[in-house]
């Protein structure tokens, strides 16, 4: 008996540690599977698009440097980029739109966390944002928390193993948006069809300037109010990012049907759910725009996979 319950202790000790390790591998360890800009053979597909995330909509390479810029606390103004943060007030949650508008695709751009493609590899909007002399940004799809979903960043395609029922958002060469299932296209024809970023969280939430999402549709969590982070294209090249504060007694926080609804205020025609909670921020000119926290009692950024930005 004395041996069966060594053996028993043991299998039990070795369950409990291989356990942990999947937890770990899973939410903690970084893996590095190539830089930003590059694939490796760890990668799903090594197709690249000859476009890059430098083109713009005649396919031109992009190589402005920064003209003369005015810049206020809210507003950025040069020869190519126009951007005015506003603040709002609705559903008693503060939320931050920047509206944007570009001479061309080329100065919306993603990045990765710490420049490298991965799973567990994050790093604070703000310190991406630096690291990439962003003007504007906020968080991305966190795609580094799943290990299915279309991964497609300045035209290079990391990840097309396809998840059934998820609506990406398509950002084109041209800077045109449009939703996508996964399962009705592979990641490889979107890249020949000039898409340069594939973002896969969801949902849509604006098509054809209407709300697509119903309070039947949310679950769980998507029905509670909380911090978001939204993008929509209102005409050629004039874009919104929108992010919301949440989980405290100043801002209580939306749920994706409000957040689409605001979206539809400022007049998008197609509008995208990013990841949200603690992962919410919108950076501007150096500084935080929003108070992002994931508790309600501590103001600070979540560390996530990638962002999305403006910027040379």
């Amino acid at each position: 008996m004395k041996i069966k319950r060594i053996i028993l202790t043991a299998y039990c000790a070795l369950l409990a540690a291989f356990s942990i390790y999947l937890l770990l591998d899973t939410f903690v360890i970084e893996r590095v599977y190539s830089a930003e800009g590059s694939v490796s053979e760890q990668t799903e597909s090594i197709t690249v698009s000859a476009g890059g995330s430098e083109q713009d909509s005649g396919s031109k390479t992009v190589n402005a440097a920064r003209t003369e810029t005015t810049v206020t606390k809210d507003t950025y103004q040069d020869e190519n980029i126009s951007i005015k943060i506003t603040e709002y007030r609705t559903n008693g949650t503060t939320v931050y739109a920047a509206d944007i508008q570009l001479s061309s695709a080329g100065y919306l751009k993603t990045a990765l966390a710490k420049g490298l493609y991965g799973r567990n590899v994050t790093a604070r909007t703000s310190v991406t944002a630096a690291e990439n002399d962003a003007i504007l940004a906020i968080n991305g799809d966190y795609y580094g928390s799943q290990q299915k979903g279309y991964v497609i960043r300045n035209g290079v395609l990391y990840r097309s193993t396809a998840v059934k029922g998820k609506q990406d958002l398509v950002i084109y060469e041209d800077g045109s948006f449009g939703i996508i299932n996964e399962e009705d296209i592979s990641a490889e024809q979107l890249l020949a069809d000039g898409a340069v970023q594939v973002l896969s969280f969801g949902p849509a939430i604006v098509e054809d300037g209407e709300v697509t999402v119903s309070s039947s549709y949310e679950v769980g969590k998507a029905m509670a109010s909380n911090p978001r982070t939204a993008i929509g294209i209102i005409d050629d090249l004039h874009y919104v990012f929108v992010v919301s504060d949440g989980r405290t007694s100043e801002s209580e926080g939306l749920s994706v049907r409000e957040l689409a609804e605001f979206m539809k205020s400022l007049g998008v025609k197609t509008a995208y759910n990013l990841d949200g909670g603690g992962s919410s921020t919108m950076w501007f000119n150096g500084s935080i725009v929003n108070k992002p926290t994931s508790n309600g009692r501590t103001i600070s950024e979540r560390s996530v996979s990638d962002i999305v930005y403006i910027g040379y």
